[in-house]
C-alpha cells in the first residue's frame, strides 16, 4: 500500500509516519497543507491512501476536507481517511454524499489505539468504510425522531457498526452474536427501511447513507 499524509501538526505527521510504516505500510509524502497535498497527487496519483486533517493551513477551517473532496472527483481510485479533532457530522455527510468506496472519519484520538487504526486504515484502502464511534453516537442522537425508530434497539446497534465501516463478523464480534444472527438484523434493517431491491452491498451502503441522512 503506497499512502501519503497531510498533517500540518509536526509531531503527529511523524508519528503518523512512523505508525504506518511500522505496519509495512509505504509513506510516499507527508506535507502540512492542502495546497501541497494535491500538488504532490498531481505529480504521482499511484498513491492508495491519503490521510488528511480536516482543518489545516492557511485558515485551518476546511481545507484539508475540500482537498478530500477534490481528490474523490479527480482521483476517484484513491482512498481517503479524514482526522478531526472533534466530530463535526457535516464532513462526515459531505464526504458520503458521493462515492461511497474507500472514505473515512476518525477522531484523532483513535490514532491512540495502534491495531484499531490500523485495522481502520486497511479497510478504507481495501474501499470499505471507517466511520468514528462517536460521530455515529451523535448521529444516532440527532436522528431519534425519523423513520430508524421503527428500528429495534439490537437492529440500531448493529446499523451503527454497519455506519462504522464493520464487516458482520466484525459486528458479530462486538455484540457477541453469530454472523446468522448479525445477517437476519441485517434484513430486517433493510426491509423495515424500505429500501429498493438490489445487491446486498448496495443495500446496505444505502442503510447506512439513510442513517447518515445522506441522499443516496
Amino acid at each position: 500500500m503506497r499512502a501519503v499524509i497531510a498533517e500540518d501538526a509536526i509531531l503527529l505527521r511523524a508519528g503518523l509516519v512512523q505508525l504506518l510504516q511500522s505496519a509495512g505500510i509505504e509513506v510516499v509524502g507527508d506535507v502540512g497543507d492542502a495546497e501541497s497535498l494535491l500538488a504532490l497527487l498531481a505529480e504521482d496519483s499511484a498513491v492508495d491512501l491519503v490521510i488528511t486533517d480536516v482543518r489545516m493551513p492557511p485558515t485551518h477551517t476546511d481545507e484539508g476536507m475540500r482537498a478530500a473532496l477534490t481528490i474523490r472527483q479527480n482521483w476517484p481510485d484513491v482512498a481517503v481517511l479524514l482526522l478531526s479533532q472533534y466530530v463535526e457530522e457535516r464532513h462526515a455527510a459531505k464526504l458520503l454524499s458521493g462515492n461511497t468506496r474507500g472514505v473515512g472519519y476518525l477522531l484523532k484520538d483513535r490514532v491512540a489505539d495502534v491495531a484499531e487504526f490500523i485495522e481502520a486504515v486497511h479497510r478504507v484502502a481495501a474501499g470499505g468504510t471507517a466511520l468514528d464511534p462517536e460521530a455515529v453516537a451523535q448521529l444516532l442522537v440527532r436522528r431519534e425522531s425519523d423513520p430508524l425508530e421503527r428500528l429495534t434497539p439490537r437492529e440500531r446497534d448493529v446499523l451503527a457498526l454497519m455506519a462504522e465501516g464493520r464487516s458482520n463478523a466484525g459486528i458479530g464480534q462486538a455484540l457477541v452474536v453469530s454472523e446468522s444472527a448479525v445477517a437476519k438484523h441485517i434484513n430486517s434493517i433493510l426491509s423495515k427501511l424500505d429500501l429498493p431491491q438490489a445487491d446486498g452491498d448496495h443495500r446496505r451502503v444505502l442503510a447506512v447513507l439513510r442513517f447518515l441522512g445522506v441522499p443516496g
